[in-house]
């Protein structure tokens, strides 16, 4: 990537790397929610956003025991402590994943159903939704972005032509953000529709 215009701006510097650590951030929770997204197959991450009491303390479930996927239709997870079992089982089935999950006294299985077509259009309108949330919030950054650009400009603290380059850099920047999370997103979606 060319140097910085922004950072190079000693006014814009401390906001640009604020701004910009905001971006990665929303990218990073976009990367977080399709690595939890259902596809055909067995993943743990699908497992990710359960938590577990755990002694009164809600705990996320790959804290509490080891996640493993021995086959492509089943996650086995082997409790640390066989006493929470049940509590395990419980944050699977009150999870909104549609779990059915089975557990011998020393670990649980969670056998992944195939998906349905019907299923894997959801999941692909799902993932449209999360996507556009995430465009949204991108955009949001940039707007505060172009707000600490213009108070700057305004404030005599840059030029006329620092504020145009700025700019221009902070829409180059959100355009690759949002390219970015469209691209992981055709992936997901493919990997979603593939049976």
């Amino acid at each position: 990537m060319a140097p910085s215009v922004i950072a190079s701006i000693p006014a814009l510097k401390d906001p640009f790397v604020q701004l910009k650590t905001r971006m990665d951030k929303a990218v990073h929770d976009f990367q977080a929610n399709l690595a939890s997204t259902r596809t055909g197959r067995a993943s743990i991450q699908m497992l990710d956003q359960v938590k577990v009491d755990y002694y009164g303390t809600m705990t996320p479930l790959n804290q509490v025991g080891q996640l493993t996927t021995p086959d492509a239709n089943m996650i086995v997870i082997q409790p640390w402590d066989t006493g929470i079992i049940g509590e395990i089982e419980k944050a699977l089935r009150t999870s909104d994943l549609g779990f059915n999950p089975q557990n011998d006294g020393k670990v649980v299985r969670v056998p992944i159903p195939p998906m349905t077509e019907d299923r894997r259009r959801e999941v692909v309108k799902h993932l449209n939704r999360v996507l556009e949330d995430h465009r949204t919030a991108v955009r949001n950054i940039r707007r505060d972005g172009n707000d600490v650009i213009k108070k700057a400009a305004k404030d005599k603290a840059i030029s006329g032509d620092e504020e145009k380059r700025a700019l221009d850099e902070m829409q180059k920047l959100t355009d690759d953000e949002i390219k970015r999370m469209e691209e992981m997103s055709k992936k997901k979606e493919a990997e979603v529709m593939q049976v």
